[in-house]
């Protein structure tokens, strides 16, 4: 996610903090994704409610961020 966001035209490009929090979504990707990935138990287990609701909170941040695009770009 981070490398779509970076890949955008200069003008529409985010700044670091919303950078930074496609980073932290991009390395939770494949270990909430594939269930198999950590050596012992389901990402369930792994991750706590606290870091659940973050990534929530970033994924809601980036969201609004390509809609207030599209909505500027029509």
């Amino acid at each position: 996610m981070a490398g779509l966001l970076k890949r955008l035209p200069e003008p529409l490009r985010p700044g670091k903090e919303l950078i930074d929090m496609a980073k932290e979504l991009d390395k939770a990707y494949i270990s909430t994704r594939y269930p198999n990935v950590h050596p012992e138990g389901a990402s369930c287990d792994i991750y706590t409610e606290v870091e659940a609701r973050r990534l929530i909170g970033h994924a809601r941040r980036v969201v609004q961020y390509c809609e207030d695009i599209l909505a500027r770009t029509q």
